[in-house]
């Protein structure tokens, strides 16, 4: 199993430093595999971090390798969904940062189902204490649902074919592992394009659907503009084109409301970052600076 390597880290270092408020204390709404936690000790001396992450997994691995951190007081580690943030009655953060991308002990566990080049379970969920999985939406939803998801969702142009041909499949044998589903998907798809595998789209957009990753996000970033204290930043990285539009518009929307947009052109991973890290190539950062008074003024 490889590591996971955070993206953007040196931008979203920089952006944090740049803020007109100090970050004594921070939350982290997707903490992931910590990469992104053990750079901001690094660089922010005595910064207090409220981490919140679905995945069982997350939190316990967190818990081994912050073990000195949460026990001084340093990170709390919450087994939530960071959309509920606001019911744990935290108290305001000096700077709020979301990395909604999945991460790479996620992708690279077969057990997950996340992956379309190794064979596992169709499971795909970050929480698998809920119960819809990959496998039910690919063999319970009609074909019209399906044929909206993957275009727009997984903005897969023409899923007809894929679609009819599952369809047509699931009935004499349901869907369980990602391989069976990745095979059709090749058989009816084709490889087309350089390396890009065919079921790469579908794949993501059932990501999407069974974590319900697309609901709330406008809402929640309202929210964190309520939470965070004037002269903090909040800070998102997204690795989808409607997660990034959502962003960009709902940052539009608080412009000048309650802040502004730090950088008017989306911050993306530099050449030598993709290089070293091709699965940081569809990631960007966008930051916005809470400031109530000032929009008010």
């Amino acid at each position: 199993m490889s590591g996971h390597i955070p993206v953007l880290l040196n931008e979203v270092i920089q952006a944090l430093k740049e803020q007109t408020l100090p970050v004594r204390s921070l939350f982290e709404g997707t903490f992931g595999r910590g990469g992104h936690t053990e750079a901001l000790f690094k660089n922010f001396e005595g910064i207090r971090i409220v981490a919140f992450d679905r995945d069982s997994d997350a939190i316990e691995s967190g818990k081994k390798k912050f073990s000195k951190e949460i026990e001084f007081g340093r990170l709390n580690l919450v087994r939530d969904d960071y959309r509920n943030l606001l019911r744990h009655e935290l108290g305001n953060f000096d700077a709020a940062f979301l990395d909604l991308g999945i991460s790479s002990p996620q992708i690279d566990e077969a057990q997950r189902g996340f992956s379309f080049m190794q064979d596992g379970p169709l499971d795909m969920r970050m929480d698998r204490g809920q119960d819809l999985t990959a496998a039910e939406v690919i063999n319970s939803y009609d074909e019209k649902d399906l044929i909206e998801i993957f275009q727009n969702i997984g903005e897969v142009r023409k899923p007809f074919r894929v679609v009819r041909a599952l369809v047509h499949d699931r009935k004499t044998k349901p869907f369980q592992t990602t391989r069976q589903l990745a095979s059709l998907i090749e058989r009816v798809e084709g490889f087309t394009r350089r390396h890009h595998h065919p079921a790469t789209n579908y794949f993501m957009a059932l990501r999407i659907v069974v974590n319900r990753e697309l609901e709330n996000l406008e809402p929640m970033l309202e929210n964190l503009t309520q939470t965070v204290n004037d002269g903090g930043r909040i800070l998102v990285i997204t690795f989808h084109s409607i997660e990034d539009r959502i962003i960009k518009n709902a940052f539009k929307s608080l412009h000048h409301k309650v802040g502004h947009i730090v950088n008017k052109k989306v911050i993306t991973p530099s050449r030598e970052e993709i290089k070293m890290n091709p699965r940081s190539r569809s990631a960007k950062l966008r930051v916005f600076e809470v400031n109530h008074k000032r929009s008010h003024a």
